[in-house]
């Protein structure tokens, strides 16, 4: 049997989560977990987590590792809690040391909260490190250009894309954000598009522009051949000019501050204060 792969849809931030797991050896990966957060109260639940939780545990798995494409913007990890209830290693790509100590001065966390080092998550990932899961091996592939940590996780003829590469009716993430690098997003596009044709490329997000269903994933044939930024046609300059253009007039994500000082943290929340509460700083801009 070969690896079998679980998509979770989370609505309010329209990720898609995945567990993908060896059911004859009874081993599982998770790769993008999800808190729920409201941030007009700071509420945060594990609803979406429980439901990967019981799914797991529902199949009799043992949880061997929880992964991340990048420090996300728009969504809380939850990866800290679904160790705390499940173990396995927490793993995101090395350039999250750098992504760490441009947030860590960003939001004035001190050192006694978080060095720019690493070493909250378990595994920082080099670009054709492998590991296994079960009888399989993971690959990984450093695909920066949205993020500086952005990495793709290659499995069988599976590739976990993140935010690199959208569906071929989606285009391609911005990359506006501090370590973002138009040059080297086009450069890790065309790096997964030279994966075999039948590789099934596996999405972070779907933000569909038409009445068409969420969908998943896509095949590196179809995106190659539609993908309406970076179609195999696509020269460099004319990437560059269009999204630049596009990433001019894109609005910050909705939870860009609390989710960043969270993700960066690998899902743990920043210490309580001396009153017991728990907090994320929030940057005034004033503009006189």
């Amino acid at each position: 049997m070969s690896i079998q792969v679980k998509p979770f849809f989370h609505q309010a931030s329209a990720t898609i989560s995945y567990i993908i797991y060896d059911d004859v050896n009874k081993v599982a990966a998770v790769i993008d977990t999800a808190y729920d957060f409201d941030i007009h109260t700071g509420q945060i639940n594990t609803q979406f987590v429980d439901e990967q939780i019981a799914f797991i545990r529902e199949h009799n798995l043992a949880l061997l590792w929880i992964l991340e494409t990048h420090a996300h913007a728009d969504h809380l990890t939850g990866a800290a809690y679904l160790q705390k209830q499940l173990g396995g290693k927490i793993g995101i790509g090395e350039g999250i040391k750098w992504v760490q100590s441009v947030f860590k001065q960003k939001f004035n966390i001190p050192d006694h909260e978080l060095l720019a080092d690493g070493q909250v998550f378990d595994v920082l990932l080099q670009d054709a490190n492998t590991f296994m899961l079960g009888d399989y091996a993971f690959t990984v592939m450093a695909t920066p250009g949205h993020t500086n940590d952005s990495v793709t996780y290659l499995i069988e003829n599976h590739a976990f894309v993140g935010d690199t590469l959208f569906l071929p009716d989606v285009g391609s993430a911005r990359c506006d954000f501090p370590g973002g690098s138009t040059v080297e997003l086009f450069n890790s596009v065309n790096k997964i598009h030279q994966l075999p044709d039948n590789t099934i490329l596996w999405m972070c997000h779907d933000y569909p522009a038409t009445n068409r269903p969420i969908n998943f994933s896509t095949t590196v044939k179809m995106s190659k051949q539609h993908n309406i930024h970076l179609a195999t046609n696509q020269s460099l300059e004319k990437f560059i000019q269009l999204r630049t253009d596009r990433d001019k007039h894109l609005s910050a994500p909705k939870l860009l501050y609390p989710a960043i000082q969270i993700n960066i943290r690998a899902g743990q929340l920043p210490k309580p204060h001396v009153n017991g509460q728990i907090y994320i700083n929030l940057p005034l801009n004033i503009k006189e």
